[in-house]
C-alpha cells in the first residue's frame, strides 16, 4: 500500500506532517489493536481462551507491575483504555510504550485452532526479529510526522530522524572489521540522536567522533594530503569540541554548527576507512 496520497503529494494537504499528541495516542493504540488481533502479543501478553480463561505469556498474569518494573510507570496499562484528550497521557509515557510493545512483540508462526465458540488462534512457536521488524515500519510511519520526526531504531530505541538528506549515512555500514570502532561510532549516533539530546550531548558525541578521526590520523596520512589531514582537525581543535584552551572559538551557533560537524565527521570517517579499505585491498 502507498504511504502518500495526491494532497500529500502535491502539497494541498495542510494536516501533513502535523500529527500533535492526541493523534498520536489515537495511531498508537489503533497500531497496538491491529497487531493484536493478528496474534502478535501472545508470546509475552498471553490471550484469553473460552475454556482456560487468561493464558498467562512471557510477562506473566499482572502486565501493569511488569510495565512498572522496566519503567518505573504506572496507570499506563491496559492501552485499550488510552482515550487521548481524556486519557490524559504525557509525550514521555507513550515513548516509553511504544519501545514497550517493542521489545515485547513477535509474529505468530503456528499455533491450534480453537474452533469452540469462535475462541481463535492459540499460538506456540513465534519470530520476534520478524515480528520486531514489521511493528518497527508500522509505526514509523506514524513516529516520522509526529514533530519535528522520530523514528524506532534497529534496538528498539525512539530517536530523532536523521537530518534530511543524511538518512543514508546514518544507515551506511561502518567499512571496518573493527568492532570496538563499530561499537564507538553507533554509540556516538545514538547519543547524537537522542529525542531530548542537549547541546552537551551533542558534543560529547561530535567529541567521540572527532576522536575516532585521531585515532585514524595516522594511517588517514597515508591515504589523504598533509593539508586534507590538518584541515580535518583544525575543525575540531578550533571550535572547542577535543580540547579547550584559550583562542578556541566557543561562542557559536551551536545548533546549527553541531549538526554540521557531526555529519561531517561522520562522512569523513566513512571516507577515511573506504580509502584504507581500498588501499589494504592492493597488498592482498
Amino acid at each position: 500500500m502507498r504511504d502518500t496520497y495526491y494532497s500529500a503529494r502535491t502539497g494541498i494537504n495542510i494536516n501533513e506532517n502535523k500529527l500533535d499528541l492526541l493523534m498520536l495516542i489515537r495511531l498508537v493504540k489503533n497500531t497496538y489493536q491491529q497487531f493484536s488481533k493478528k496474534g502478535y502479543f501472545q508470546e509475552y501478553f498471553g490471550y484469553n481462551c473460552v475454556d482456560s480463561g487468561n493464558v498467562d505469556g512471557k510477562h506473566g498474569s499482572d502486565i501493569a507491575s511488569v510495565i512498572f518494573l522496566k519503567i518505573r510507570k504506572e496507570n499506563i496499562w491496559p492501552i485499550n483504555n488510552w482515550d487521548g484528550e481524556l486519557f490524559g497521557l504525557p509525550e514521555d509515557d507513550v515513548f516509553d510504550m511504544i519501545e514497550f510493545l517493542y521489545d515485547s512483540i513477535s509474529k505468530p508462526i503456528s499455533g491450534t485452532f480453537h474452533g469452540y465458540n469462535n475462541c481463535g488462534m492459540h499460538y506456540s512457536t513465534f519470530d520476534q526479529d520478524d515480528g520486531q521488524n514489521e511493528y518497527k515500519k508500522e509505526m514509523n510511519l506514524i513516529l516520522k510526522d509526529y514533530k519535528d520526526g522520530f523514528e524506532l531504531s534497529d534496538e528498539g530505541n525512539i530517536v530523532c530522524l536523521a537530518d534530511p538528506g543524511f538518512e543514508t549515512l546514518i544507515a551506511a555500514n561502518v567499512p571496518s572489521n573493527n568492532p570496538m570502532l563499530h561499537e564507538k561510532i553507533n554509540h556516538a549516533i545514538h547519543k547524537f540522536r537522542l529525542q531530548k539530546s542537549s547541546h552537551q550531548d551533542r558534543h560529547d558525541a561530535i567529541r567521540s567522533l572527532a576522536d575516532i578521526l585521531e585515532s585514524l590520523r595516522e594511517r588517514a596520512k597515508e591515504v589523504i594530503t598533509n593539508k586534507d589531514d590538518g584541515d580535518l582537525f583544525n575543525i575540531a581543535n578550533n571550535f572547542a569540541i577535543r580540547h579547550f584552551k584559550a583562542g578556541q572559538k566557543d561562542q557559536y551557533n551551536k545548533p546549527i554548527w553541531y549538526s554540521w560537524m557531526f555529519y561531517f565527521y561522520l562522512a569523513t570517517i566513512h571516507a577515511i576507512l573506504r580509502f584504507i579499505e581500498i588501499d589494504e585491498s592492493k597488498t592482498i
